[in-house]
């Protein structure tokens, strides 16, 4: 007769199969399970949830295909279970730390395309690190003011000072090109791989098991966010640094096409059609060098190094005309209209101011009714200058005021790409609002339909200090 799957109830019992073997059998099922369950987390997230339900499907076979293999066979020799005395979850690990390993780095060489090409050093960067440290969380005294405040999500002694092995993962894997969901699914074979391991090699489980199991959940879940939020940070920040980079080596090429461009113009010998073409050149790299200067000082804001101040003795007055002929100028087709009270002095840092009040008026010009001119009005009094900018056409919705002056975002909340032609990068009001707080002001916005959409501009006459 020929041998077969013992039955599940009564019989020899599972059969038993070599370690290797029954590792790699395993491994691919765990593969399909994590990636189906993230797949569909995706898919959710990205509006496509009609595939989700298969692709829960795949996991929930996955999983029955993982019972039956748990049922039928097992390995030998078995994986070191508990002495006469109940073993811990921490002492566990440290028993089995190569096995977890191995499944862990067996996950994650299928993150392709950064886990296909790394190593099993890399790819073990700090897991030995990270299982040392949990290890040394579930060893810590059950109770007591610490267990309280990690229970709150705050960071454990094992994973405080200095980086972490958590950080150092998140900030490792960012710069491997991993994903951050494939970070999480390394976490999730982690956490799964710990749990159903421990759980085959226990008698019976017992209530310490299940406090062990609470714990080691919450320190898996504290060394993620870690990893999460170092990742974030190093990725955010090598954007911004390729932004800066970016935005200063764009600088040369746009001066000597500025430059040249006025120095054709000058010369006087031009005619049309070549003459409205230069000046086409000359409009438009100043368009180019504003959005430049403005990518600059976003950069350097995000970085750290805050927007420069150089105050003097300046006219509002005089920097809302000057700024009223440049926008003006770039666009001679839109009326703009002025009106100032007296000559409104202040210290402040006049090219700054510039800046901001040319951000919010082709803002204005940009998102308003051609039909209708573009009004800003000059006004103080003993201790603030207001500058006000109203244009007419559709008003900004209400749910997306507060988040106005956000970086990347458009005038309507939507995606930069569609908020005109200047506003390409959405970073024009921010620059101004950032501008304006540097100098202890701020910037107060008002719309509607009836009547249009207004911005005020708060600039107290002398900095603190010197009130």
């Amino acid at each position: 007769m020929t041998d077969g799957p013992p039955p599940p109830d009564g019989g020899a019992g599972p059969r038993a199969l070599p370690p290797q073997l029954m590792h790699d059998l395993r491994t691919p099922l765990t593969q399909i399970i994590g990636y189906s369950e993230l797949v569909a987390e995706e898919a959710e997230a990205a509006g496509h949830g009609a595939f989700a339900p298969d692709l829960r499907k795949v996991s929930a076979a996955g999983y029955r295909l993982l019972a039956l293999l748990d049922e039928h066979f097992r390995a030998e020799p078995a994986l070191e279970t508990e002495p006469a005395g109940p073993t811990t979850l921490a002492a566990f690990i440290g028993a089995n730390r190569e096995t977890i390993l191995a499944e862990w780095e067996a996950f994650a060489r299928t993150c392709a395309p950064a886990g296909g090409v790394m190593d099993i050093a890399a790819l073990r960067d700090h897991a030995g690190e990270l299982l040392t440290a949990i290890a040394a969380e579930l060893g810590t005294p059950r109770g007591g003011p610490e267990r309280s405040e990690r229970s709150k999500g705050h960071a454990p002694a094992a994973f405080g000072g200095g980086a972490t092995a958590a950080e150092a993962h998140g900030a490792e894997r960012a710069e491997s090109g991993f994903t951050v969901g494939q970070m999480v699914a390394e976490y999730r074979a982690l956490r799964a791989s710990v749990i159903r391991l421990w759980m085959q090699s226990r008698r019976e489980t017992t209530p310490a098991d299940l406090e062990d199991l609470a714990r080691f959940n919450e320190a898996v879940d504290l060394a993620l966010a870690e990893s999460i939020a170092q990742y974030t940070h190093d990725l955010d920040r090598s954007k911004e640094m390729f932004l800066a980079v970016l935005g200063h080596d764009l600088r040369t090429p746009l001066t000597a096409i500025a430059a040249s461009a006025r120095f054709v113009l000058g010369t006087q010998a031009l005619e049309e059609p070549s003459l409205g073409l230069v000046s086409r050149i000359v409009r438009s790299s100043a368009r180019m060098d504003h959005m430049v200067r403005d990518l600059l000082d976003f950069t350097r804001s995000r970085l750290g190094g805050g927007i420069s101040l150089a105050r003097a003795d300046a006219s509002a007055a005089a920097v809302v005309r000057e700024v009223a002929d440049e926008v003006r100028a770039a666009h001679p087709e839109r009326a703009l209209e002025v009106e100032a009270e007296g000559e409104p002095r202040g210290e402040w840092d006049a090219a700054r101011i510039s800046q901001a009040l040319t951000n919010l008026v082709v803002n204005a010009v940009e998102h308003g009714s051609g039909e209708a001119p573009v009004r800003i009005g000059v006004a103080g009094d003993g201790e603030e200058v207001t500058v006000t900018i109203h244009n007419r056409g559709p008003a900004i919705p209400a749910s997306r005021i507060d988040g106005i002056f956000n970086p990347m975002k458009g005038r309507n909340g939507g995606s930069s790409a569609a908020d005109g032609p200047s506003g390409s990068l959405g970073l024009g009001l921010y620059i101004a609002e950032r501008i304006v707080s540097a100098h202890g002001g701020r910037i107060d916005v008002a719309s509607s339909d009836a009547e249009g959409t207004t911005f005020t501009v708060r600039l107290p006459r002398r900095p603190p200090a010197a009130r």
